[in-house]
């Protein structure tokens, strides 16, 4: 809007704010779509009697809850989906387009 950063900036923090607030209050779902953007959600999950906690391998209970879910606009989509070369980025490390010779290798090990 032709205005310095720091003059836009609580007006951005007032709708992220507003945003936040709204999903907070959700009862118990709720969906807020941003024209070109995307849309934020809050959704019910079902509960997991069967849940298994990797660390301990022990079987817990995990009650049903809400959760958040953005799913971005069909054009943000399709802008992030730009391959990164076409648009003159760095290639991170290991990444089978960089060199391609893709990483295999984790936490130093080789394979």
């Amino acid at each position: 809007m032709h205005e310095p950063i720091y003059k836009s900036e609580p007006w951005v923090s007032a709708v992220i704010s507003a945003i936040g607030d709204m999903m907070i209050e959700a009862d118990p779902e709720i969906r807020i779509e941003l024209r070109d953007f995307g849309v934020f959600e809050v959704k019910k999950t079902k509960a997991k009697p069967k849940a298994r906690n990797p660390k301990t391998n022990e079987t817990v209970f995990i009650p049903s809850r809400r959760k958040t879910h953005f799913k971005p606009s069909k054009r943000l989509k399709e802008v992030l989906q730009t391959p990164l070369k076409e648009l003159d980025y760095k290639i991170p490390k290991g990444s089978a387009d960089g060199n391609g010779v893709p990483d295999y290798s984790r936490n130093g090990a080789s394979s």
